[in-house]
């Protein structure tokens, strides 16, 4: 798959732009785990990050999406592991599950998180009484964390068998 022919259009609305921009950066996690031994799914790389393995990373970003979406912009009970208080970074912690499964639950989260942004207006906010950010901030979020945890996946990759690339 060549993923530059990925990317929104150049010249498109700002609400292509972002959902283009995201979904790219949803389907490198997928990309960048591709022919992952199975025996390195739950393995860290960073020592002062033991929960950071690949497989967490995946169950972090659904769990994120899931909290974005669903408890923010929604204000829908927080029912996830982001909102557990024990164990701390429940939602990482997920020895055990396969890294497959892991990202069919992620892109079912994806798919999800779509519907929400195709039902609403960009200026549209949150239903959180507390924190109300509009659904266009919370979409440059999801960009901003997305690709940033994709940055460490490309690190956790390289140190676990070697595969760098940009896409």
């Amino acid at each position: 798959m060549n993923f530059y022919d990925k990317r929104p259009p150049l010249a498109a609305d700002e609400r292509v732009q972002l959902v283009g921009w995201l979904d790219l950066q949803r389907a490198l996690v997928r990309r960048k785990l591709e022919g992952l031994a199975s025996a390195d799914e739950h393995r860290s790389v960073f020592p002062t990050s033991p929960l950071m393995t690949p497989a967490g990373l995946v169950s972090h970003l659904r769990w994120n999406e899931h909290l974005w979406f669903r408890a923010v912009f929604l204000d829908e009970p927080g029912d996830n592991p982001v909102f557990q208080q024990e164990p701390v970074s429940a939602d990482w912690r997920v020895d055990g599950v396969p890294l497959a499964q892991l990202l069919d639950e992620f892109d079912a989260q994806w798919a999800d998180s779509n519907e929400i942004t195709a039902a609403h207006a960009l200026d549209d906010v949150g239903k959180d009484p507390e924190f109300q950010p509009s659904l266009r901030w919370i979409l440059i979020h999801m960009v901003e964390e997305t690709a940033r945890h994709l940055g460490q996946l490309d690190t956790m990759r390289e140190s676990l068998d070697g595969q760098t690339g940009y896409y």
